[in-house]
């Protein structure tokens, strides 16, 4: 016989138990008078697995000993430390022995498969074949409300509950044997087996309630989306006269401005300009207009702020490097022979450790200036395309007074190089003393002496470094001079011909007062001209254009200029004349050789 627990049903039907499974606190007791609820607990002796003992009160009909419970109150202790036995306490089915203690105290839980999800649904098989619906309400309605049973004839139904927790309580019946009254019959025993069940109506419950909880989720943030968004700005009114003489008041105060421009904005966009308010708008427009130099000046002013407060800056940061290069050299000479033997181990060390944090500090200084002078040199170079002539010669005095300042750092870098290579030489003799003289601790100088040698070496070769660096920037600000004096000679030039083109014009309106006043052919390449262009206009009789002339004559020299040949040829009005060919649009001047009848007139 299998080791397990009996639920004895008599005739009557089930007795209900004297307590809440949902919430047991109290004490378990058993007590019935009619058909009464018999718990049989079997286990196997240790000693010898084929013999088994039962402990019972009175002896039954087919010679088995079983614990018949009178209707005296029987109290059993709920103390027992493992889940599994608590859980059975608490459905009042916990297997007991003769003192009342839990006979199977290790059992583990039943096992199951996998929980649906929105489980409220259990499959129980094992069913006695004459067991009832009646019966399987009274044995599973004390784990919670039932709402439906559906029996199948296999010995097997399904329980719907109202709540999913139920489901929990319910598959602790699992493992439990079943029997109807005293009855021996196979047809009126059975084992329960209780698992989850998947049921349409618990997936259907759980997808809706899962819906439910996505919409409040939604609305909660969209209430709370709702609260942290800024207020909407107000609405802009309609178009009206009225409104229109308060936004022009509005336009004329500084401290309105941003709001009144913002209703003119919309007022366009909307359309409200027509024929009778287009004067209204322009006026309104215009005085939009009256804030431009306002706030050209604003930005002025608060750029002339930034540059003090750079200059400032510059000027601060300047002074601290200053001062960082006196407590250097401070530094420095207090590491020469003279004073460096009147100080102890302790007091070197620290006085080394000092000088190299503020050789340190001040180098990110000077890198931080240099990285300033640096964003100017690109303004300026900025400004140098844009700018006219005057500008840029304020930028070459700029360029010119950046070059000396990097000759005085070059120069300080080179007398600090020399002063580190002085010192280089001293701790050299120092070196070759310490060889000459006897001391224990030779050789420990010897290693701190080669160390600091190092370190001198390698701040020099940095020295250098930045010394070919600052060449190279200088080198640099040179050719930016000679380019700017290059462009200004170009500038020069360009002015010369222009003046010169202008003089020609002149010519040309006076030609009668230049040839009284001065020769027409001034040197010997002017008459050379003068004979290449008459050949080449007595091939063309009917006559050529100032640009179809120079681009003949450029064959011969590039440095022939327009109008530097049509100031000769304006001088010279009985040899050439000038000539309106085409109508309208092809309207065209011509250059025509006339030496033949000049020779004439002359």
């Amino acid at each position: 016989m299998e080791s397990g627990f009996w639920l004895s049903f008599s005739s009557l039907g089930l007795n209900q138990l004297p307590f809440d499974p949902a919430n047991n606190n109290e004490p378990l007791q058993f007590g019935s008078a009619s058909g009464p609820l018999v718990t049989e607990g079997l286990i196997e002796n240790g000693g010898e697995s084929s013999k088994k003992r039962k402990r019972t009160n009175a002896p039954s009909a087919d010679s088995s000993r079983t614990l018949n419970v009178d209707s005296t109150a029987m109290t059993l202790p709920m103390s027992d430390p493992t889940a599994w036995a608590t859980a059975m306490n608490n459905l009042g089915m916990a297997p007991l022995g003769i003192a009342g203690q839990p006979i199977l105290p290790d059992l583990p839980p039943p096992a199951t498969r996998e929980r649906p999800p929105g489980c409220k649904t259990v499959f129980v098989g094992g069913l006695p074949e004459n067991g009832t619906e009646q019966i399987i309400v009274e044995v599973f309605e004390q784990c919670g409300e039932i709402i439906a049973i559906r029996k199948s004839k296999k010995n097997f139904c399904h329980i719907r509950f109202a709540e999913e927790y139920m489901v929990d309580k319910a598959l602790y019946l699992s493992g439990y044997r079943i029997r109807l009254g005293s009855s021996t019959d196979k047809k009126d025993t059975g084992r329960l087996h209780v698992d989850f069940a998947q049921a349409r109506d618990d997936l259907y419950e759980w997808e809706c309630k899962q819906r439910m909880l996505a919409r409040e989720e939604r609305h909660r943030r969209r209430m709370e989306e709702e609260r942290l968004r800024p207020p909407s700005p107000p609405p802009v009114v309609h178009y009206s006269d009225h409104e229109c003489s308060i936004v022009a008041e509005k336009l004329k105060d500084d401290s309105k401005f941003s709001e009144a421009v913002q209703t003119l904005l919309t007022w366009i966009e909307r359309g409200e300009v027509n024929r009778r308010s287009a004067n209204n708008f322009y006026s309104m427009i215009q005085s939009a207009n009256s804030h431009v130099r306002r706030l050209v000046n604003e930005k002025a002013a608060h750029e002339k702020d930034m540059e003090e407060a750079k200059e400032k800056f510059k000027q601060a940061l300047s002074g601290i490097l200053i001062q960082f290069e006196q407590i250097v050299a401070v530094y420095h000479s207090a590491s020469k022979q003279k004073a460096w033997d009147h100080f102890t181990k302790a007091q070197r060390k620290n006085i080394s450790v000092w000088c190299k944090q503020a050789e340190e500090i001040r180098n990110i200084h000077n890198d931080e200036l240099m990285g300033i002078r640096r964003e100017e040199e690109m303004e300026m170079s900025d400004d140098e395309i844009e700018e006219t002539t005057e500008t840029k010669e304020t930028e070459e005095s700029a360029l010119v007074s950046q070059a000396e300042a990097l000759k005085e750092e070059n120069d300080s870098l080179r007398w600090q190089l020399d002063a580190y290579r002085n010192e280089v030489e001293l701790l050299k003799q120092e070196q070759g003393k310490a060889h000459r003289e006897d001391d224990p601790n030779k050789e420990q100088q010897l290693k701190l002496l080669q160390q600091a040698l190092q370190g001198m070496q390698q701040h020099l070769l940095k020295v250098q470094e930045e010394y070919k660096r600052k060449e190279a920037e200088l080198e640099k600000v040179k050719d930016d001079k000679l380019q700017v004096e290059k462009m200004l000679e170009n500038l020069k030039e360009k002015e010369s011909c222009a003046s010169r083109l202008c003089a020609s014009n002149q010519d040309s309106d006076y030609p009668l007062e230049k040839t009284l006043n001065s020769s027409p052919i001034k040197s010997e390449r002017e008459a050379l001209l003068v004979g290449i262009i008459s050949t080449f206009l007595h091939v063309h009789p009917f006559g050529a254009s100032i640009e179809y002339i120079c681009s003949y004559l450029h064959r011969l020299d590039n440095k022939i200029c327009t109008s530097d040949v049509e100031c000769l040829m304006s001088r010279l009005q009985h040899t050439f004349k000038q000539e309106m060919t085409g109508v309208g649009a092809s309207l065209e001047k011509r250059w025509k050789f006339c030496g033949f009848e000049g020779l004439k007139l002359t």
